[in-house]
Protein backbone atom coordinates (compact mmCIF):
# COMPACT_ATOMS: atom_id res chain seq x y z
CA UNK A 1 0.00 0.00 0.00
CA UNK A 2 1.38 3.41 -0.96
CA UNK A 3 1.91 6.13 1.61
CA UNK A 4 1.31 9.85 1.23
CA UNK A 5 1.46 13.01 3.33
CA UNK A 6 -0.79 15.95 2.44
CA UNK A 7 0.25 19.22 4.07
CA UNK A 8 -2.79 21.47 4.49
CA UNK A 9 -5.65 18.96 4.51
CA UNK A 10 -8.39 20.66 6.50
CA UNK A 11 -10.14 22.28 3.53
CA UNK A 12 -10.11 22.94 -0.20
CA UNK A 13 -7.87 21.08 -2.62
CA UNK A 14 -5.78 19.49 0.13
CA UNK A 15 -8.72 17.83 1.85
CA UNK A 16 -10.33 16.68 -1.41
CA UNK A 17 -7.04 15.29 -2.72
CA UNK A 18 -6.43 13.41 0.54
CA UNK A 19 -9.82 11.73 0.09
CA UNK A 20 -9.01 10.86 -3.54
CA UNK A 21 -5.73 9.27 -2.44
CA UNK A 22 -7.47 7.23 0.27
CA UNK A 23 -10.08 6.04 -2.22
CA UNK A 24 -7.24 4.92 -4.50
CA UNK A 25 -5.52 2.74 -1.93
CA UNK A 26 -3.16 5.14 -0.16
CA UNK A 27 -2.59 5.41 3.55
CA UNK A 28 -2.40 9.15 4.20
CA UNK A 29 -0.90 11.43 6.81
CA UNK A 30 -2.72 14.76 6.99
CA UNK A 31 -1.76 18.04 8.62
CA UNK A 32 -3.37 21.40 9.25
CA UNK A 33 -3.90 24.10 11.84
CA UNK A 34 -7.51 23.14 12.68
CA UNK A 35 -7.17 20.06 14.84
CA UNK A 36 -10.93 19.62 15.22
CA UNK A 37 -11.24 19.10 11.46
CA UNK A 38 -8.26 16.74 11.43
CA UNK A 39 -9.95 14.62 14.10
CA UNK A 40 -13.15 14.61 12.05
CA UNK A 41 -11.28 13.38 8.97
CA UNK A 42 -9.56 10.72 11.06
CA UNK A 43 -12.90 9.55 12.42
CA UNK A 44 -14.21 9.16 8.88
CA UNK A 45 -11.18 7.20 7.63
CA UNK A 46 -9.84 5.81 10.91
CA UNK A 47 -7.83 2.90 9.50
CA UNK A 48 -6.36 4.89 6.58
CA UNK A 49 -5.47 8.25 8.17
CA UNK A 50 -2.84 9.57 10.55
CA UNK A 51 -2.90 13.22 11.49
CA UNK A 52 -0.67 15.83 13.08
CA UNK A 53 -1.40 19.44 13.95
CA UNK A 54 0.95 21.69 11.95
CA UNK A 55 1.38 25.41 11.47
CA UNK A 56 3.68 25.80 8.46
CA UNK A 57 4.92 29.10 9.91
CA UNK A 58 6.42 27.16 12.84
CA UNK A 59 9.44 26.11 10.81
CA UNK A 60 11.31 24.59 13.75
CA UNK A 61 8.64 21.89 14.16
CA UNK A 62 8.19 20.88 10.51
CA UNK A 63 10.95 18.28 10.25
CA UNK A 64 9.92 16.48 13.43
CA UNK A 65 6.21 16.43 12.49
CA UNK A 66 6.96 15.07 9.02
CA UNK A 67 9.30 12.44 10.45
CA UNK A 68 6.64 11.36 12.97
CA UNK A 69 4.09 10.96 10.19
CA UNK A 70 6.55 8.90 8.15
CA UNK A 71 7.06 6.64 11.18
CA UNK A 72 3.26 6.32 11.58
CA UNK A 73 2.82 5.51 7.89
CA UNK A 74 5.79 3.14 7.71
CA UNK A 75 7.38 5.01 4.81
CA UNK A 76 6.60 7.70 2.25
CA UNK A 77 5.99 7.63 -1.50
CA UNK A 78 4.23 10.96 -2.06
CA UNK A 79 4.38 14.37 -0.39
CA UNK A 80 1.76 16.98 -1.35
CA UNK A 81 2.09 20.60 -0.22
CA UNK A 82 -1.32 22.27 -0.29
CA UNK A 83 -0.87 24.82 2.50
CA UNK A 84 -1.09 28.37 1.25
CA UNK A 85 -2.76 31.70 1.85
CA UNK A 86 -3.54 34.78 -0.22
CA UNK A 87 -5.14 38.11 0.56
CA UNK A 88 -5.98 41.14 -1.52
CA UNK A 89 -3.73 43.93 -0.31
CA UNK A 90 -3.98 46.96 -2.55
CA UNK A 91 -2.99 49.21 0.36
CA UNK A 92 0.27 47.24 0.75
CA UNK A 93 -0.17 46.54 4.44
CA UNK A 94 3.14 44.87 5.31
CA UNK A 95 1.54 42.66 7.97
CA UNK A 96 -0.52 41.02 5.22
CA UNK A 97 2.50 40.61 2.95
CA UNK A 98 4.59 39.24 5.79
CA UNK A 99 1.99 36.60 6.63
CA UNK A 100 1.80 35.44 2.99
CA UNK A 101 5.59 35.30 2.71
CA UNK A 102 5.94 33.31 5.94
CA UNK A 103 3.49 30.69 4.69
CA UNK A 104 3.90 30.55 0.92
CA UNK A 105 7.66 31.04 0.76
CA UNK A 106 9.35 30.15 4.05
CA UNK A 107 6.95 27.41 5.14
CA UNK A 108 6.78 25.97 1.63
CA UNK A 109 10.57 25.95 1.29
CA UNK A 110 11.08 24.21 4.62
CA UNK A 111 8.63 21.42 3.75
CA UNK A 112 9.84 21.03 0.16
CA UNK A 113 13.47 20.79 1.26
CA UNK A 114 12.59 18.19 3.89
CA UNK A 115 10.71 16.16 1.26
CA UNK A 116 13.41 16.24 -1.40
CA UNK A 117 16.13 15.37 1.12
CA UNK A 118 14.04 12.44 2.37
CA UNK A 119 13.48 11.17 -1.17
CA UNK A 120 17.15 11.63 -2.08
CA UNK A 121 18.15 9.53 0.92
CA UNK A 122 15.50 6.94 0.00
CA UNK A 123 16.34 6.98 -3.71
CA UNK A 124 12.80 7.60 -4.95
CA UNK A 125 9.63 9.57 -4.24
CA UNK A 126 7.25 12.19 -5.56
CA UNK A 127 6.84 15.80 -4.39
CA UNK A 128 3.71 17.68 -5.49
CA UNK A 129 3.05 21.34 -4.77
CA UNK A 130 -0.11 23.34 -5.39
CA UNK A 131 1.21 26.62 -6.78
CA UNK A 132 -1.07 28.73 -9.00
CA UNK A 133 -1.47 30.15 -12.46
CA UNK A 134 -1.16 33.47 -10.58
CA UNK A 135 2.57 32.85 -10.33
CA UNK A 136 3.08 33.58 -14.03
CA UNK A 137 2.60 37.37 -13.75
CA UNK A 138 2.36 40.07 -11.12
CA UNK A 139 -0.88 41.40 -9.66
CA UNK A 140 -1.57 44.85 -8.23
CA UNK A 141 -4.36 43.65 -5.93
CA UNK A 142 -2.39 40.82 -4.31
CA UNK A 143 1.32 41.44 -4.97
CA UNK A 144 2.72 39.02 -2.41
CA UNK A 145 0.43 36.15 -3.40
CA UNK A 146 1.41 36.19 -7.07
CA UNK A 147 5.07 36.76 -6.21
CA UNK A 148 5.07 33.88 -3.71
CA UNK A 149 3.59 31.54 -6.31
CA UNK A 150 6.22 32.68 -8.83
CA UNK A 151 8.84 31.76 -6.23
CA UNK A 152 7.29 28.32 -5.81
CA UNK A 153 7.23 27.70 -9.56
CA UNK A 154 10.89 28.67 -9.90
CA UNK A 155 11.97 26.81 -6.77
CA UNK A 156 10.27 23.61 -7.88
CA UNK A 157 12.17 23.72 -11.15
CA UNK A 158 15.38 24.14 -9.18
CA UNK A 159 14.50 21.20 -6.94
CA UNK A 160 13.74 19.10 -10.01
CA UNK A 161 17.20 19.82 -11.39
CA UNK A 162 18.79 19.23 -7.98
CA UNK A 163 17.04 15.90 -7.41
CA UNK A 164 17.85 14.67 -10.90
CA UNK A 165 21.53 14.56 -9.95
CA UNK A 166 20.69 12.13 -7.14
CA UNK A 167 18.07 9.87 -8.71
CA UNK A 168 15.92 9.84 -11.85
CA UNK A 169 13.23 8.19 -9.71
CA UNK A 170 12.46 11.41 -7.81
CA UNK A 171 9.58 13.28 -9.41
CA UNK A 172 8.43 16.84 -8.75
CA UNK A 173 5.04 18.06 -9.97
CA UNK A 174 4.04 21.72 -10.09
CA UNK A 175 0.23 22.02 -10.03
CA UNK A 176 -1.01 25.40 -11.28
CA UNK A 177 -4.74 25.78 -10.61
CA UNK A 178 -6.90 28.48 -12.09
CA UNK A 179 -10.09 29.24 -10.18
CA UNK A 180 -11.28 26.37 -7.97
CA UNK A 181 -14.36 26.55 -5.78
CA UNK A 182 -12.56 26.99 -2.46
CA UNK A 183 -12.19 29.78 0.11
CA UNK A 184 -9.10 30.95 -1.81
CA UNK A 185 -11.19 31.90 -4.87
CA UNK A 186 -12.27 35.42 -4.08
CA UNK A 187 -13.76 38.22 -6.13
CA UNK A 188 -16.69 38.91 -8.39
CA UNK A 189 -17.07 37.76 -11.98
CA UNK A 190 -14.76 34.76 -11.71
CA UNK A 191 -14.89 32.43 -14.71
CA UNK A 192 -14.08 28.77 -15.29
CA UNK A 193 -14.48 28.03 -11.57
CA UNK A 194 -13.98 24.28 -11.18
CA UNK A 195 -15.56 22.12 -8.46
CA UNK A 196 -12.87 21.13 -5.98
CA UNK A 197 -13.61 17.43 -6.60
CA UNK A 198 -12.89 17.83 -10.33
CA UNK A 199 -9.65 19.65 -9.55
CA UNK A 200 -8.55 16.89 -7.15
CA UNK A 201 -9.32 14.17 -9.72
CA UNK A 202 -7.21 15.95 -12.36
CA UNK A 203 -4.36 16.43 -9.90
CA UNK A 204 -4.41 12.74 -9.02
CA UNK A 205 -4.31 11.86 -12.73
CA UNK A 206 -1.26 14.13 -13.13
CA UNK A 207 0.39 12.45 -10.13
CA UNK A 208 -0.08 9.04 -11.74
CA UNK A 209 1.45 10.36 -14.98
CA UNK A 210 4.30 11.96 -12.98
CA UNK A 211 3.94 15.21 -14.90
CA UNK A 212 6.35 18.08 -14.29
CA UNK A 213 3.75 20.84 -14.70
CA UNK A 214 -0.03 20.59 -14.85
CA UNK A 215 -2.76 23.23 -15.15
CA UNK A 216 -6.04 22.59 -13.33
CA UNK A 217 -8.45 22.41 -14.90
CA UNK A 218 -6.87 21.59 -18.25
CA UNK A 219 -8.33 24.60 -20.08
CA UNK A 220 -6.19 26.91 -17.91
CA UNK A 221 -3.11 25.85 -19.87
CA UNK A 222 -4.35 28.20 -22.62
CA UNK A 223 -4.68 31.08 -20.15
CA UNK A 224 -1.22 30.29 -18.83
CA UNK A 225 0.23 30.62 -22.31
CA UNK A 226 -1.55 33.95 -22.84
CA UNK A 227 -0.25 35.30 -19.55
CA UNK A 228 3.31 34.45 -20.55
CA UNK A 229 3.15 36.32 -23.87
CA UNK A 230 0.80 39.23 -23.15
CA UNK A 231 2.65 42.60 -23.22
CA UNK A 232 2.82 44.60 -20.01
CA UNK A 233 1.08 47.50 -21.73
CA UNK A 234 -1.97 45.30 -22.18
CA UNK A 235 -1.66 43.55 -18.81
CA UNK A 236 -1.93 46.81 -16.88
CA UNK A 237 -5.31 47.54 -18.48
CA UNK A 238 -6.88 44.31 -17.28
Amino acid sequence: MKKAIVIGSTSGIGRSLAEVLINNGYTVGVTGRREVILKSIHKQYADKIFFKHMDVQDWASIDSICNELVDNLGGLDLLVISAGIGEENKSLDFNVEHNVINTNILGFTCIADWGVNYFKHQGHGHLVNISSIAGIRGNGLAPSYNASKAYQINYLEGLRLNANHSSPSIYITDVRPGFVDTAMAKGDGLFWVAPVEKAADQIYAAIKRKENVVYVTKRWRFIGYLLKVIPYALLKRL
